[in-house]
């Protein structure tokens, strides 16, 4: 296996930095396509194709043949985790090579996608692999004349529409769960990050998963996006990405026929740091990777500090010391490199506008702030504002970028109304040494994860998604994952 970082570079290159259908019967030869960008420097790195409507037919129609003939669907479960666990192998195999194309295709640091992300992918399908034959139905209590089953039975064909961020990761927490309950899998990757799933698919098919239970369409969202959400065989979309694009599948469901959605969309995550917090070292490394890993681009990054005032100066020092010893901003497919560029042009400007924003709105800008002369020009320094109170937009709306918002507080209850006062409740972090208060704090803090003296989304075991705009009808993650790709369906039987 490769072992340096040019090793690991090369093998991506070497593999086809192409990225397009992959549905039985389709052919390529004419196919439209449009160019893959470095985000760091610009650089083509491969191409895509630009599907449209009739290459989701083609898949939804591939995904229902499969499914009704219970290639994938009829087969016993153990069958099933075989071959998922022998796509875990494949993946396992070729790490360094979807961790490369990662890196290169979202501007992602290496190290992440090496230690982090492919890992906590191939993770995700050993673990929902290993799951498929511990799932049971129940026997309802009935009088003795009559027996009543309770089944779960897969849904059917099932639309998957990734984020940008976490490429690989997404595709995995999506895709492992749906597939391992026996439907046909659509897969729509975002048109920034589509090369670590086209490679992904073709392994599953290498181990055995057949072509049509799980395909992939590639595109703009206008395009592809909305005709998965439109199409009336497809029953049920998952979705991650922003909540305006969220709203629209609503609306696609409402528009056909009522299908299943399923979102997990943006976040202004709470850390508020009470008095009696301890050990305020160990929570600024925590405060920092909340923040500001994977450059921010994260839905649940801690993007708001709610601190107590007596501990704010201390904790800030520490912080802006921090950012400045470990810390490095450059490019990506540099090992020692932190921070990476913004993912593209659009998101940049975005980035760039809330900061502005936050100077005029008078915040106070600490740290950071300023976009470096790298690459193409993309990247941010891990900006930092003090001072800013729930009236701005800095506090309110999702920057979805290396910028973290400071504010304080006195009492308890002043804290929890200021991380609740957002449209948003996808995650949250408190520190207290006071068993007590983390119970009440936890429970009135309305997120659909809070993690007590640390940061953390969970793992594979706990489930994740939000409250409010930061989510709807389902979970990733856990077993509750398997309830929104599956039917719940009463057998009852009279003597």
């Amino acid at each position: 296996m490769p072992s340096t970082k040019e090793d690991i570079f090369q093998q991506a290159k070497d593999s086809l930095l192409y990225a397009g259908a992959l549905i039985p019967g389709t052919d390529r030869t004419e196919a439209q396509h449009f160019e893959t960008l470095n985000p760091f420097d610009h650089s083509v790195i491969g191409k895509v194709q630009r599907c449209n409507g009739e290459h989701v037919d083609a898949a939804v129609k591939a995904g229902r043949e499969v499914f009704e003939s219970g290639a994938w669907a009829k087969l016993s479960p153990g069958e099933r985790k075989s071959i998922m666990l022998r796509w875990s192998a494949l993946m396992e195999q070729h790490k360094e090579e979807l961790a490369a194309l990662d890196c290169v295709d979202a501007g992602k640091p290496i190290t992440e996608c090496l230690n982090t992300d492919i890992p906590d992918t191939i993770q995700t399908f050993s673990w929902y692999a290993e799951a498929i034959d511990k799932q049971f139905g129940k026997v309802s209590p009935t009088a003795n004349d009559k027996l009543a089953l309770i089944v779960k039975e897969p849904i059917g064909v099932v639309g998957a529409v990734l984020p940008w961020n976490f490429p690989a990761l997404m595709f995995a927490w999506k895709v492992a769960p749906a597939l391992a309950a026996g439907n046909s899998v659509v897969v729509k990757p975002a048109e920034l990050t589509s090369l670590s799933a086209y490679r992904m698919v073709q392994l599953a098919h290498e181990a055995g998963v057949p072509e049509g239970a799980l395909t992939l369409v590639t595109g703009f969202g206008e395009e592809v996006g909305k005709a998965l959400g439109l199409h009336p065989d497809v029953d049920v979309v998952s979705f991650t990405g922003s909540t305006e694009v969220g709203r629209l599948f609503l609306t696609y469901a409402a528009q056909s026929n009522l299908k299943e959605i399923i979102l997990e969309c943006g976040g202004k995550s709470p850390q508020v740091i009470f008095e009696d917090a301890y050990d305020l070292e160990t929570i600024a490394d925590d405060v920092l990777s909340a923040a500001f890993w994977n450059m921010g681009e994260n839905c649940s990054c801690g993007s708001r500090l709610i601190v107590h005032e007596s501990l704010k100066n201390d904790l800030l020092g520490i912080l802006k010391q921090r950012l400045s010893d470990g810390w490095k901003v450059g490019n990506p497919q540099d090992p020692e490199t932190s921070i990476g560029p913004m993912i593209e042009p659009a998101h940049f400007d975005k980035v760039c506008h809330y900061i502005d924003t936050a100077k005029k709105e008078g915040a106070e800008l600490i740290q950071g702030g300023d976009v470096l002369a790298l690459g193409a020009g993309m990247t941010i320094e891990p900006t930092i504002f003090d001072a800013v109170t729930s009236e701005m937009s800095l506090f309110r709306e999702e920057v979805f970028g290396p910028v973290l918002a400071v504010s304080t507080f006195e009492t308890e209850a002043e804290a929890i109304d200021l991380a609740n006062a957002t449209s948003y409740g996808l995650a949250a972090s408190l520190y207290t040494s006071d068993v007590r208060r983390a119970h009440r704090a936890s429970q009135a803090i309305k997120a659909g994860t809070v993690s007590v003296n640390c940061f953390s989304e969970g793992d594979i075991t706990t489930p994740f998604g939000g409250y409010k705009t930061s989510g709807f009808g389902g979970r990733d993650n856990g077993l509750e994952a398997f309830d929104q790709y599956v039917q719940t369906k009463t057998i009852w039987y009279a003597n």
